[in-house]
């Protein structure tokens, strides 16, 4: 747990740091709000590798690996807007499968983010392109 909200208190402390020693309560929102884009929070709900395969298999939807705090997986994150719900999202910290499934795929690294789509595995794509697949269905 505190590997996934890490990165997301350590800026929080360091923002509330900031605005303790006499810096302006700007900086404190500023490193509240890079927080919030870092933090799980703002991803969907997470499955277990297992479970989304097994989901993509009967509704054709493409899998996200991801993890929490990799600035890719928060460019995708933000790209996609409300097209992420049409994806299944695995968090690969949460799930040892789910990096088993990445490092297969990424030469033996834990490369995210990581899209499966249609049987096909694509390792940091552009988020635009996935963005238009997503939409096309």
């Amino acid at each position: 747990m505190l590997r996934r909200w890490g990165l997301a208190g350590l800026l929080l402390v360091l923002g509330a740091l900031l605005w303790v020693t006499g810096g302006s309560v700007f900086f404190f929102l500023a490193f509240a709000l890079l927080a919030a884009f870092v933090s799980p929070a703002l991803f969907p709900r997470s499955l277990t590798a297992a479970e989304a395969q097994r989901r993509s298999a009967t509704d054709g939807r493409a899998i996200v690996y991801w993890r929490p705090g990799c600035p890719f997986c928060v460019r995708l994150r933000a790209t996609l807007g409300g097209a992420a719900r049409r994806a299944h999202w695995v968090d690969i910290w949460r799930d040892p499968e789910g990096a088993a499934a990445v490092r297969a795929v990424a030469d033996g690294n834990e490369t995210v983010p990581t899209v499966v789509l249609a049987g096909t595995p694509y390792v940091n794509p552009d988020p635009r392109w996935l963005l238009s697949r997503l939409r096309a269905g």
